[in-house]
């Protein structure tokens, strides 16, 4: 059973190495040691005119590698002298990894050329930005827009979020414009807020690119593709291959056949179930929760989609759940157990009364549980008794 899930992640990882688009077939190459977001190619070549290819095929940060690790990889490779092509096709990614790309780009000076295959989106149009010469596919798009997150907390945290993501568009503004633009910085901004997607000649005349190649790629249509339906302003080429259900391959040494389909359970070579691995892997990482693929695959059963896509749920209700209770590192240890959102808040509780030394948690007045007082309470009753008694004696004198 053991083997038959490694296998089944196995084959998620392997299409997670593909996502989002794979436009051109670019040969053997080095890709990062967990099957990441990038590609070496031709970097144990002698050749000192081929050009060290990076293929920046997947989304940006996914996969725990970081910029860090991806320039480590790239320095290791790059001899100094020979030219470097970073080919481009993804959706974007993380932000910070995306200035950390475009910045070491910039100081590898005139031997950078970004070249954008397919799809140059949000943080990858800032990394292609930091080259020094950008070209750019005649069916390609490039797309800017503001940065977005998901967050928990109170409303100084929500103030203190918010600070930090205007920061972080002056960042995009200063990346784009380090290219020699036709618009001035007022018309960047208007694009970038509006969530604007280029074309290649509209890149072009307005700066972004340099060069416009003809031909060579399309956006081809994979389950992840969903992820774009985060964008308010696709457009609709993009958004028809996003509607579009993804075909499955024949398979060539099987011969066609008429007889109905059964019902015994699929094995890990069945195309079906390396889509739903697929589109699990792809819903984690939108969720950001890309490093818990495999749980979600072993809790769905990878039965159906919508097995897949509880699954997701449930881990992102967790680990959202702990961050609002200011107990982030209990998300990891929760999700990998399947963890329901009720046993987490459970958890949680615990975990919560612990830290606090209280033994109950509770919106009702707190109870006096301060010793009785030794001296006898006043009777309000008494007092009035003795009181008219008094008045009546008084009475009684006068009389």
């Amino acid at each position: 059973m053991k083997k038959h899930w490694q296998h089944i992640i196995a084959m998620a990882m392997a299409a997670a190495a593909l996502l989002p688009w794979r436009i051109m077939n670019k040969g053997s190459g080095t890709r990062s040691s967990d099957g990441g977001w990038y590609r070496i190619n031709n970097a144990g070549t002698e050749d000192a005119s081929q050009p060290l290819e990076i293929e920046i095929y997947g989304e940006i940060g996914d996969w725990g590698k970081s910029a860090e690790q991806f320039l480590a990889e790239l320095n290791n490779a790059d001899d100094g002298q020979r030219p470097i092509v970073i080919a481009i096709n993804s959706i974007g990614g993380e932000v910070g990894d995306g200035f950390a790309i475009h910045n070491a780009l910039q100081r590898l000076g005139e031997r950078v050329t970004a070249r954008i295959d397919g799809f140059a989106l949000s943080s990858a149009g800032i990394v292609a930005m930091g080259a020094h010469r950008v070209q750019m596919h005649d069916n390609a798009m490039l797309m800017m827009h503001n940065p977005w997150t998901w967050a928990a907390g109170d409303s100084e945290e929500f103030r203190k979020i918010a600070d930090i993501m205007d920061q972080m568009v002056e960042g995009i503004v200063a990346s784009f414009q380090h290219r020699q633009l036709s618009i001035d910085e007022a018309e960047l901004r208007r694009m970038i807020n509006a969530e604007t997607w280029l074309t290649a000649s509209e890149a072009k005349d307005m700066g972004f690119v340099d060069e416009v190649l003809t031909g060579a790629g399309s956006v081809s249509n994979t389950t992840s593709l969903r992820i774009l339906n985060r964008y308010r302003n696709m457009p609709d080429s993009v958004r028809a291959q996003v509607e579009k259900e993804p075909e499955q391959p024949a398979d060539p040494g099987v011969p066609p056949t008429d007889e109905p389909t059964t019902t015994e359970p699929q094995n890990s070579n069945d195309p079906d179930k390396a889509a739903l691995a697929a589109l699990a892997v792809a819903e984690c990482s939108k969720a950001g929760i890309a490093d818990h693929a495999d749980v979600i695959i072993k809790a769905s059963g990878l039965k159906d989609e919508a097995a897949v896509m509880a699954a997701v749920k449930q881990a992102k209700d967790v680990k959202a759940l702990c961050v609002l209770a200011k107990q982030a590192d209990m998300a990891a240890d929760l999700i990998k157990a399947s963890a329901t959102v009720d046993v987490a808040r459970s958890k949680l509780f615990d975990k919560l009364v612990a830290n606090s030394g209280q033994v109950e948690i509770t919106n009702h007045p707190k109870v006096d549980d301060q010793p009785a007082p030794s001296a006898k309470a006043v009777d309000p009753g008494a007092v009035y008794a003795k009181r008219r008694n008094q008045q009546t004696a008084s009475k009684g004198a006068q009389a």
